[in-house]
């Protein structure tokens, strides 16, 4: 008899982990524990069955239980929960169909993912009320959309599926609500993204409404009524808040917890027992940039943790180092995408902390089609190290993050990043691709010989007070369209012949629209003595992404 491999939880991690251990031993015992109906489904592409875009339902099913057993020789139990784990006895104790019974085994792969959080608010189990996780979910919400035709719905949380989801039912002709707890949308990228995403949305038709919860769903008037007391039309409700790692098993077992809260595994995906490992988005990993334990529950780290885990099960010695947290989603005709640390992760892993912003054509501009695209870095001032990059735009942000988490797994600096060797054709990018220069803006930063400021730092300056000068270098029409309140326009074009307009004794911080412009105006005044002199990085369209600053219009 081979090794009795036991397995709990069939998608993404589990069902991964189970075909690698088929590929490595034709000997062993394998069994699946599923919870649900299905094993081995594209979880990620539901709500894209939702919005029409797949239209087979079949598509999602990536295998069945007859599929494991004929292909791989691995018997699937669906419908079956695993209740028990005897660690003593090595065996658990699982509820189907048929009732309860025990299965021993050799080596236990824990794969349980997580469940999404349903908030405890009035009418949170009310018929028009949902979430999306599993194929069952996304069958009763396209059975009310197509049995009762809803014309409204409120989606609470803006995350990915959140996002997702919104697009989702605005794609079939519903009136739709974000409604986000937090200050802003995706909490997982640096503000000014949020903003941007909330703009994308609202310029579609999407409601956004940021700083509120949902504090109860009245199905009999069809509304959904909010924290600060508004209701909000509401013939549906999705629930899409978050997520937390099924741990009641690993907990009633008495296996280890980590300090985010998640399973704790060893760079062996081995928990505090070593016959019991682990994947998906119950375990705790390293994130390789701040070098501290986190919750990733992405599904690309779950499916090579189904592998690596699989390997080790059956006597192998494969390493996991942890993921970047990489991830992209898709906002109508744009796309958000983001990797490695945020400006605030990065500081509070205890990093000196540098950003740079640009908003660059993704390909060259003499080029029909070219489409603007805002790219940040975040890296380390003190070695130039690469801590993290977002993207957000309609072309080519899915492209440059690939290059930029490589770029993360190789410790790059900037440096290294201004002299990467992209590929370039007018069609793709440019000469010198947003990616290079997002790294040169970052090293003219770090050498002093253009220092950047953020549009949050700005803003905490200006309210403090003090000698400050906000220099506008647009033209005039573009600063008639919005500027900040006090700020000096004069034209980059017309600095050389003005600066007698500039007041004595302020430091200056200047500002175009994207951070070009402002690049060349700060060597201007840096050439003729002022010293004090900031670029603002993002130019006016990060002061528009950041919000919260007085801005005027002149008539």
């Amino acid at each position: 008899m081979g090794t009795k491999l036991l397995i709990i939880g069939g998608v993404a991690g589990g069902a991964t982990a189970a075909a690698r251990a088929r590929r490595l031993d034709e000997d062993a015992e394998i069994t699946i524990l599923e919870r649900g109906p299905y094993v081995s489904f594209a979880n990620c592409g539901l709500p894209y069955y939702i919005s029409r875009a797949i239209a087979k339902r079949s598509k999602l099913l990536l295998q069945t239980p007859e599929g494991f057993d004929s292909r791989y020789n691995i018997k699937v139990l669906v419908d079956t929960e695993a209740v028990e784990i005897d660690r003593a006895g090595k065996r658990v104790r699982a509820r189907g169909p048929e009732g309860e019974t025990w299965l021993e085994y050799d080596k236990l792969i824990m794969s349980q993912g997580g469940n999404p959080v349903i908030p405890p608010v009035q009418g949170a189990d009310s018929p028009n009320a949902f979430k999306l996780w599993t194929i069952p979910d996304m069958d009763r919400i396209v059975k009310f959309l197509d049995e009762e035709k809803p014309k409204s719905v409120v989606v609470a949380g803006g995350g990915f599926i959140g996002l997702e989801m919104a697009e989702a039912f605005r794609e079939r002709g519903l009136e739709t609500t974000i409604v986000e707890l937090l200050p802003r949308l995706m909490s997982v990228m640096d503000p000014e993204f949020g903003a941007m995403i909330a703009a994308k949305l609202e310029s579609l038709g999407v409601r956004v409404k940021t700083g509120v919860g949902v504090k109860a769903v009245h199905a009999s008037s069809r509304e959904v009524e909010l924290s600060d007391g508004l209701r909000i039309p509401g013939d549906m409700l999705l629930f899409s808040v978050g997520v937390r790692p099924e741990l009641a098993l690993a907990k009633a077992a008495s296996l280890a917890i980590g300090p985010s809260g998640a399973l704790q595994v060893d760079e062996r995906l081995a928990t505090s027992d070593p016959d019991i490992y682990a994947a998906g988005d119950m375990v705790e990993i390293l994130n390789r940039v701040s070098g501290k334990k986190a919750r990733i529950p992405l599904a690309g780290p779950a499916n090579r943790q189904g592998r690596i885990a699989a390997t080790n099960a059956l006597g192998g010695s494969m390493k996991y180092n942890g993921a970047l947290g990489t991830s992209v989603v898709k906002v109508f005709d744009a796309t958000a995408a983001s990797t490695g640390l945020t400006e605030a992760a990065a500081r509070d892993a205890g990093f000196e902390v540098g950003s740079a912003s640009i908003f660059k054509d993704h390909h060259a501009t003499y080029y029909p089609g070219y489409k603007e695209m805002a790219l940040k870095l975040i890296y380390d001032r003190k070695s130039g190290r690469l801590l993290g990059a977002q993207a957000f735009g309609e072309e080519g942000v899915e492209k440059r993050i690939d290059v930029l988490a490589t770029a993360l797994l190789g410790r790059m600096t900037l440096s290294d990043l201004a002299e990467l060797d992209l590929a370039y054709a007018p069609p793709y990018s440019s000469a010198n691709d947003p990616v290079n220069v997002a790294a040169m803006v970052g090293l003219n930063d770090l050498s002093g010989y253009s220092p950047l400021e953020t549009a949050a730092q700005l803003k905490k300056v200006l309210a403090a007070g003090g000698d400050e000068l906000v220099l506008d270098v647009r033209n005039r029409v573009e600063y008639d369209e919005g500027h900040i309140a006090g700020s000096l326009n004069l034209p980059l074009d017309e600095l050389r012949f003005s600066l007698e307009d500039l007041p004595a004794g302020k430091r200056i911080h200047v500002l175009d629209r994207t951070g070009f412009r402002g690049h060349l105006a700060l060597r201007i005044l840096k050439k003729r003595g002022y010293d004090a002199v900031f670029n603002l990085s993002g130019g006016y369209m990060s002061v528009v992404a950041e919000g919260g600053f007085d801005i005027e219009t002149t008539d």
